[in-house]
């Protein structure tokens, strides 16, 4: 792998892109219609009435947090069988070393937080994913089997149940408050060493870090310099109040130990995880049906705007709820429900907490004016569909950038069509003679006279494609064919 690559703090374990465990044997009954939250209300009396941080001498402490946070984070020890731990290597080569002619059965340890005083426990996915056994020892001590509730891969969220009662739990704060620059603890057991406190800063929100493999992952971390190491993980990321505002579950390392920054899953997204797990059993999610690209400086320039940080919709699918609603190729996205946008994480961290058939409202800019636009979401199946467009890819695979005639245009070359504004290497470069200057009317005999037009003409129509068109001040048509996958 290459250096400074993000690492799961479960590395070593070789937990890295296994799949999903099956929860369908699960015997527990899940509890209908009632969320985290409002389970946390009813046991008011087992939360700590809020204080700010301990003053003395001038200098502040986390005393309160801690001793809020602390009861509420468990150590978990996960076994496996051989085949599953060192199964990520293909080679007998890891068992031999890490097992040292041990012949028990491999076993790791990290950590997780109490969400209700009935024996609910959140955690990462990949720290029980595939585990034959999990045990749950509490700060107390006590030990206790643990059933696997459900998984969500794409968040890396686990829930788990022990049979107990009257136990602390730790408050839920609200994620989308944090700030950069705000006091933060983590709360976990790394290296084994049981209920230990860190204290560090946020230092970003929003982060993508590219570390989940499943498709549709969803990664919009919270970023801390607190010291998070190997059995952290699933631990508790707690504000100066002692109220959970994330999951602990990545580090940024070339060693595999902590160097300087460490990620969460906000509290937010956790929530409404852990509320579908519990009430159905598995995530159900809200699907806009779209593929969103980030602004750079020279995205702008082509789409005309001014605006050099956002997204816009690079790709539409179909049936989806955008184009249900009308949205269009090129839209930029500046606000989800008066929420800001300006980047995919924070994109996909707004609509994982929506459920399939709510109305969102959605701001966006289309050729320089400002829109709101209602959209009703879809259910996402877990696989997302061809898009209708893939638009930047594709028009990258031909190497051409092509722009509408103007009216003053068209009249003047008695002409309709689009105008091929820049050649690069690529299909058309590689396999025609095409010019800057080009103006394309048809595409397979279809008329083209917008991107999006031309774009389409392409669907269904692999092998053999012909381009139909004219160049200024010359008469006659003008045929290019060539070959696509």
């Amino acid at each position: 792998m290459k250096k400074n690559k993000i690492f799961l703090y479960l590395l070593f374990f070789a937990i890295i892109g296994c799949k999903g465990q099956d929860s369908k044997n699960d015997t527990l009954k899940k509890v209908a219609g009632i969320t985290f939250e409002e389970k946390q209300k009813k046991d008011i009396s087992k939360i700590i009435p809020e204080q700010q941080l301990t003053i003395q001498n001038g200098n502040f402490n986390f005393r309160i947090a801690a001793k809020k946070a602390t009861p509420g984070v468990v150590h978990i020890k996960s076994t496996y069988s051989a085949n599953e731990y060192f199964g990520y290597y293909h080679d007998d080569f890891w068992y031999r070393f890490f097992s040292q002619g041990d012949t028990s059965k491999p076993q790791s340890d990290a950590s997780g937080v109490i969400v209700s005083s009935d024996g609910y426990i959140v955690t990462n996915e990949h720290v029980v994913v595939n585990a034959e056994s999990i045990e749950v020892i509490l700060h107390n001590q006590k030990s206790y089997k643990a059933k696997v509730i459900g998984i969500d891969p794409e968040t890396d969220l686990a829930l788990l149940k022990i049979q107990e009662s009257n136990l602390s739990f730790i408050e839920f704060g609200n994620s989308d408050e944090v700030e950069v620059g705000d006091w933060v603890l983590a709360v976990g057991n790394p290296f084994n060493l049981t209920s230990t406190v860190t204290a560090g800063i946020v230092s970003a929100k929003a982060r993508n870090i590219n570390i989940l493999r499943e498709k549709g992952a969803v990664e919009s971390y919270i970023q801390t310099d607190a010291a998070i190491n190997p059995g952290n993980s699933g631990g508790a990321l707690v504000d100066y109040n002692g109220k959970l505002i994330g999951v602990n579950s990545a580090i940024a390392t070339p060693t595999g130990a902590y160097a300087g920054y460490s990620f969460a899953i906000p509290i937010n997204i956790v929530k409404k995880i852990i509320d579908d797990l519990l009430i159905s059993g598995k995530v159900k999610r809200g699907y806009l049906g779209i593929v969103l690209k980030e602004l750079t400086d020279t995205e702008s320039k082509h789409l005309n705007t001014d605006i050099t940080v956002g997204v816009y919709i690079d790709s539409l699918i179909k049936g989806g709820a955008a184009i249900q609603a009308d949205l269009q190729l090129k839209d930029i996205i500046i606000a989800i429900d008066g929420h800001p946008i300006k980047t995919s994480a924070q994109f996909q961290e707004i609509m994982v907490q929506h459920h399939p058939n709510e109305k969102i409202m959605l701001t966006i800019i289309r050729k320089g004016k400002e829109k709101r636009i209602p959209v009703v979401l879809n259910e996402y199946e877990g696989t997302a569909p061809n898009p209708i467009v893939a638009k930047t890819e594709f028009m990258e695979k031909l190497g051409i950038r092509l722009e509408q005639l103007s009216e003053k245009e068209k009249k003047r070359m008695k002409l309709s069509g689009l105008k091929v504004v820049e050649v690069a290497k690529g299909i058309i470069y590689n396999n025609t003679n095409i010019k800057k200057g080009f103006i394309i009317t048809k595409v397979n005999g279809r008329t083209v006279n917008t991107e999006d037009e031309f774009i389409k003409a392409f669907e269904n129509n692999k092998g053999i494609i012909t381009i139909e068109g004219g160049y200024p001040n010359f008469t006659g048509i003008f045929f290019y064919t060539f070959g696509i996958d």
